[in-house]
């Protein structure tokens, strides 16, 4: 999952950065409206975290210019304005939540998987094909009742990529695209070390290669 941080504060810009690493986001940080902009025109995002207090272009512009352009990406609003009318209009003009600092950084993920998973059309926290069963919030992983295995950080956002959309095919890019953040350095062969990882706690058939064109999970019948 990539996430898009709009954020002007430094201190702040930093832990969200380091946090949403740590939970297997890839994260690209951005300090002002402008850059937003251009981020958003370039990128493709699972997820906005968006500040209001920017400078230049107030973050409720940038909200309302991402709704005009009738891009459905979702957007939690995270600021220090605690009033309910701000929370309304925050709302009105297309969040799809609204949480105001200082908050819990857990309950901040809680709310970015609720987000993501209102998005997907899902009611199960648990992503799942019939028979992967993947746990966004302990990065745990299931075959068919058998005992959970905890993934790495990277093994955890590449199976995710993968889980999102049980039958469709990621190449390498979309792959890397998912999994690394800007300023990230990625090997040449990142993607297949994760996935032979992957296929050695999980079978070998589990993610299956289209020869030329990337991997998949089997979509459940």
């Amino acid at each position: 999952m990539r996430v898009l941080v709009v954020e002007d504060d430094t201190m702040i810009g930093q832990a969200l950065l380091a946090a949403l690493n740590d939970a297997s986001y890839a994260v690209d940080w951005v300090d002002d409206g402008q850059g937003a902009a251009h981020s958003l025109a370039c990128q493709h995002y699972d997820l906005v975290l968006l500040d209001l207090g920017l400078p230049g272009k107030d973050g409720l512009e940038i909200l309302s210019e991402i709704r005009g352009k009738d891009n459905s990406v979702p957007v939690l609003i995270i600021t220090a304005r605690d009033g309910i009318e701000q929370r309304i209009r925050g709302l009105d003009a297309g969040a799809d939540d609204y949480m105001v600092k200082p908050f819990a950084m857990s309950e901040l993920l809680a709310r970015m998987r609720a987000v993501i998973r209102r998005k997907g059309g899902a009611a199960s926290p648990e992503l799942s094909n019939g028979v992967i069963f993947l746990d966004p919030a302990t990065h745990q992983v299931r075959l068919n009742g058998a005992v959970a295995l905890t993934l790495s950080n990277r093994e955890f956002a590449l199976l995710q990529a993968l889980m999102v959309r049980p039958g469709a095919i990621l190449s390498r890019s979309d792959l890397e695209e998912r999994i690394y953040g800007w300023g990230n350095e990625v090997e040449s062969n990142a993607v297949e070390f994760l996935i032979y990882a992957l296929r050695k706690k999980l079978g070998s058939q589990m993610i299956r290669n289209i020869r030329g064109v990337g991997w998949m999970v089997a979509k459940g019948g």
